[in-house]
């Protein structure tokens, strides 16, 4: 059974920094391409980031490029999700979706976890 574990949302103030943590379980984290998704509140699941299975030229959407950068430690089955200069619209539910697939502006994902809240005030 694949299964995800989100953890490190939290509150935080505009500007500062959060790493979310996605533990995979299932499946052999090396050998799927793996990404995040983000859920705003009254709005649909969208891409945030898409890496591939060798770690080349991960995808970020728009509003996160330069400022979110995806990590992963395939000993550990786990792949990061470095969230620095937070915004209010950064706001989200956060989900670890594999397998991924990011091409022009469209995304696709396979499954996900249970998501972890982050929230920004401002």
């Amino acid at each position: 059974e694949v299964q995800f574990a989100e953890s490190g949302g939290g509150l935080v103030q505009t500007g500062e920094t959060l790493r979310l943590s996605c533990t995979v379980s299932g499946f052999p984290l090396p050998d799927f391409a793996i990404g995040w998704i983000s859920q705003a509140p009254g709005k649909e699941r969208e891409g945030v980031s898409c890496t591939p299975t060798n770690d080349a030229n991960t995808v970020y959407r728009d509003s996160v490029e330069g400022r979110f950068t995806v990590s992963r430690d395939n000993a550990k089955n786990t792949v990061y999700l470095q969230m620095v200069s937070l915004e209010p619209e950064d706001t989200a539910v956060y989900y670890c979706a594999a397998p991924c697939k990011a091409w022009g502006s469209h995304w696709k994902f396979g499954s996900w976890g249970q998501g972890t809240q982050v929230t920004v005030s401002s």
